[in-house]
């Protein structure tokens, strides 16, 4: 895939905190250091893992930094030339392939191919629960790495349109996630939103960021790292 696009706010300099959108009070400030409490709370969990006949594997990434302002998270924007999921926001990742090895090959290898972070300056600190979603009939798997900051992203000009800087503060203490019933195959399904300074991310990508934030929230209160009061509906996982 090309990748002669550098991100313009790809370097990691970029303003943190942001407006969330709706009016909503931006994240509180949030004491202690939360990359080695997130690091230590994934590196001491096991994920667990699907097995669904007739799905592919998939993997995505969740590449995480930390600058003067506290860990953040990038997200992708999708452009409106992809013939699938146009204009969503995204992890990077995709479907695993046999070159790949295993599902953590297919993570670094979009992860590459999408926004050029390149494998070696990804350090792993654990995996998120496999997702399936049925509308693709895809088994995801999402990695959560640390990268470096700043950094010279480059754009798959074709794919990406552009990177999304999310302050892990406003994910873990800010506005909480919407929930809508959609009905699928007959079926009720819960789709979740978050909105962040006027994007929305939505749908699989939602779902593994909800996980994110259950995972590690409530173990970082309870190690002092956030205030107590969490986003309303954050339970334990």
């Amino acid at each position: 895939m090309r990748a002669d696009a550098v991100s313009r706010e790809g370097t990691g300099e970029h303003e943190a905190g942001g407006r969330l959108r709706g009016g909503a009070e931006p994240a509180r400030s949030v004491p202690g250091n939360l990359k080695d409490g997130i690091t230590e709370i994934l590196r001491q969990r096991t994920a667990r893992q699907a097995d669904r006949p007739g799905f592919r594997q998939a993997a995505v990434l969740l590449p995480l930094y930390q600058n003067e302002a506290g860990p953040h998270l990038v997200l992708t924007k999708r452009t409106d030339l992809v013939p699938t999921h146009k204009g969503e926001i995204s992890f990077p990742g995709g479907g695993f392939e046999e070159s790949d090895g295993d599902l953590l090959g297919t993570a670094l290898r979009e992860a590459r191919e999408e926004i050029g972070l390149q494998p070696e300056d990804v350090g792993i600190v654990g995996t998120l629960d496999d997702t399936a979603t049925v509308t693709s009939r895809h088994v995801v798997r999402p990695f959560v790495g640390f990268v470096p900051s700043p950094y010279p992203y480059r754009l798959e000009p074709f794919e990406i349109e552009r990177l999304i800087h999310l302050p892990i503060a406003a994910l873990l203490c800010g506005a909480p996630f919407r929930e809508e019933v959609w009905e699928r195959e007959g079926r009720p399904v819960t789709v979740f939103f978050y909105e962040y300074d006027g994007d929305t991310v939505w749908g699989l990508t939602a779902r593994i960021l909800k996980q994110f934030v259950e995972v590690v929230g409530t173990p970082l209160r309870e190690r002092g790292l956030l205030p107590l009061e969490g986003p309303p509906g954050e339970g334990d996982r």
